[in-house]
């Protein structure tokens, strides 16, 4: 039998069919945008305490963290969640100049190893090490070289910031 002999009330009966498999299969899909946060993470997020810093650049990612988790509301007063963060950074010089054994550019390395726990349990909900680069161009006066070191460093400590929340964020969001 062809689909050309088939009576009009076999048509219909076959393309209900067909519509309801496929809206069967269409019901399992979510659609949800990739960088989307739902009320639910947000609120998690905003009730993160993070460890406090050691030195300026821990500090700079520990600022840049707690403005992207509590949407710059600051920390929470009674946390549900505790990061432990500990950064490091390196000044590495690359592109060296042979003849004056100065380097004309570097790179800077900033690196994190953090864990987030329970405040009220101390049960580890995510934990990993991040990194982050930031390129810099060494000018040859001494005080450009600096400042041109310390730009570096906050480029690449609100960089692993972002890393950082993003981590936490998916971890939270399960």
């Amino acid at each position: 039998m062809s689909l050309f002999d088939m009576s009009a009330r076999s048509l219909r009966l076959l393309a209900v069919c067909g519509l309801s498999l496929g809206l069967g299969a269409v019901s399992g899909c979510q659609v949800k945008p990739l960088y989307a946060i739902s009320t639910q993470t947000a609120g998690k997020l905003a009730s993160i305490e993070i460890s406090d810093a050691d030195d300026r650049v821990e500090q700079e990612v520990r600022n840049s963290l707690i403005f992207l988790t509590s949407g710059g509301a600051g920390e929470p007063a009674n946390p549900e969640y505790r990061l432990a963060l500990n950064v490091t950074s390196q000044v590495k010089g690359v592109l060296y100049d042979q003849a004056s054994d100065t380097a004309g550019a570097g790179r800077i390395l900033v690196q994190a190893d953090f864990n987030l726990s329970r405040a009220d349990t101390g049960e580890t909900v995510k934990s990993g090490n991040r990194s982050a680069v930031a390129l810099v161009d060494f000018p040859v006066q001494e005080f450009a070289k600096l400042r041109a070191i310390r730009d570096g460093e906050n480029r690449a400590a609100r960089e692993l910031a972002e890393v950082i929340r993003a981590d936490i964020a998916s971890a939270l969001g399960r």
